[in-house]
């Protein structure tokens, strides 16, 4: 399976209290036998000590596939947010406390919600299907 990626940010305002969280969009392309689709807005930007709310839409069941949340700050590596299917969800453990995942099976929509987000939480965020 082909993806196209593409990556857009905004850059935090003149006011040192704002800070952006930049996202990926990831659309599925190309030739292949199945295709998925998954749709995220190109950016968010959140004051500290706010909720971040990141919605993916996908195109297919978010009762029988699991979609990640995964964040990358800038010049590190990806980190495993959590995952969620169906009434299943599952999180690192350092960021349960902070992050919660919610699906909607009418809308097929994944959720990721941060608590009191602050600026070591600027990354990009992906939201993916898990391939089984």
């Amino acid at each position: 399976m082909l993806q196209q990626k593409k990556r857009s940010s905004i850059r935090s305002p003149s006011t040192p209290t704002m800070f952006s969280v930049a996202l990926l969009l990831l659309l599925a392309a190309g030739s292949c036998v199945k295709c998925e689709q998954l749709t995220q807005p190109a950016s968010v930007t959140v004051q500290p000590g706010q909720r971040l709310t990141i919605t993916c839409q996908v195109s297919y069941s978010v009762s029988s596939y699991y979609t990640a949340w995964i964040r990358q700050p800038a010049g590190k590596g990806l980190e495993w947010i959590g995952m969620g299917a169906g009434s299943t969800t599952y999180y690192k453990d350092s960021l349960k406390s902070k992050f919660s995942i919610d699906l909607d099976s009418s809308s097929n929509t994944v959720t990721l919600n941060g608590q009191s987000v602050q600026p070591g939480d600027s990354a990009v965020y992906y939201c993916a299907r898990d391939t089984l």
